[in-house]
């Protein structure tokens, strides 16, 4: 069992804290995620914004002091398991830096770091992490989006993705194509918007309508050079790697949102009714994997490469879940999600998880390799 330290839970008490505001606006922003403006002077976003940027571009200077050793990937789902259940799409609704952020972090030089973290500065500005492609999914070997030379030292961006969290909406963001067909060639570019022969659509989804998925298409955008990220590093050690990296952290991030939506749910049928069958079993569940999830958080801060544990953890928690969600509505009896409406909504969000960042049978694919080469014992 992983034991929190002081620091710790003030995090995730300051995150319990600020969950209450997220679970309040989830509603509105569900029945219509294009009506953002009532929301973004909230200051509960603008702690998730500045807490997920680098202290030498926030807008504020106070209130986020960490000690020399915290920060790291515990840090991040001790805080978000607490905000998810609040409210997942709520959370994801934010203009926060995310995954791009993350990603900018690892790849990105100091100007292009610069760049990116403030555009978001005023919290009205949506950044997007598109790997993503309809006919491949989340392979990147498989990937069609190309970068073609400009002939002056920029690229054009060709293709399209799809399933990008708040793309048709944002206005900075983490693209990736390729340059050639080898592995190496796959890069990721920091676009900004409004640019040329760009367009993005919102997709209709059942759940987690908050998170705005949309799909994208490229003909011909231009990239300058200085945009390409990674161009410092090692030839090894830019797009591909960078992605890899960044995915064994959000599947992490996604078991968070599954987590805290499971205890969500079970904390909202204890209230309304007491003596549902279950309860405990349910609750005991969804405590053991925010564990397990802490635990493979820390096994990840010890070796960021290693896939196994968040791939594993990750599958057990949106499984748990979906599972959570199916108990709610059955003991809350007859019409009892259309008489709760917030619990009718996670039970609708809880199976979009299934499909972030790798489906529940490519992440097993993932725990069979790592069992394999010996990640489960390391």
């Amino acid at each position: 069992m992983i034991e929190l330290d002081d620091y710790l839970r003030g995090v995730r008490d300051s995150a319990r804290e600020a969950s209450a505001d997220l679970r309040s606006r989830a509603l509105a922003i569900d029945a219509d995620p294009d009506a953002m403006e009532a929301h973004f002077d909230s200051p509960v976003f603008a702690t998730i914004r500045e807490s997920d940027t680098p202290a030498e571009f926030r807008e504020s200077a106070s209130g986020f002091s960490r000690p020399p050793d915290a920060g790291g990937c515990l840090e991040t789902v001790v805080a978000f398991t607490e905000t998810a259940c609040g409210d997942a799409a709520t959370a994801f609704a934010c203009p926060g830096p995310g995954l791009a952020g993350v990603m900018v972090r690892l790849l990105g030089d100091a100007a292009q770091q610069e760049v990116f973290f403030r555009r978001l500065h005023g919290g009205r500005t949506w950044p997007f992490f598109a790997m993503t492609e309809a006919a491949h999914g989340s392979d990147a070997g498989a990937m069609d989006t190309r970068f073609e030379p400009d002939g002056a030292g920029g690229w054009l961006l060709f293709g399209s993705k799809r399933y990008i969290g708040n793309a048709a909406r944002g206005g900075i963001g983490v693209v990736f194509g390729r340059t050639g067909r080898s592995a190496l060639s796959i890069r990721a570019a920091l676009v900004e918007l409004p640019a040329p022969g760009w367009s993005g659509v919102r997709l209709e989804t059942v759940g987690l309508r908050g998170a705005y998925l949309s799909e994208l298409t490229f003909e011909g955008v231009p990239v300058p050079g200085e945009m390409m990220l990674g161009e410092h590093l090692p030839v090894a050690q830019r797009g591909l790697w960078g992605a890899l990296k960044t995915f064994n952290q959000v599947r992490l991030h996604v078991a968070a949102a599954a987590i805290g939506t499971a205890l969500a749910m079970v904390e909202y049928v204890g209230e309304h009714r007491k003596s549902a069958p279950g309860l405990d079993v349910a609750v005991a569940r969804a405590e053991a994997g925010r564990q397990a999830l802490y635990a493979a958080a820390a096994r990840l801060d010890r070796n960021p490469e290693r896939a196994y544990w968040s791939s594993a953890v990750k599958v057990t928690a949106v499984e748990m879940a979906i599972q959570t969600g199916r108990w709610a509505a059955r003991v809350m009896g007859p019409g009892g999600l259309l008489e709760h409406p917030l619990l009718e909504k996670w039970t609708r969000d809880v199976c979009a998880f299934e499909f972030m960042d790798g489906t529940s049978n490519m992440q097993r694919l993932h725990v069979q390799r790592g069992y394999q080469t010996g990640d489960a014992d390391a």
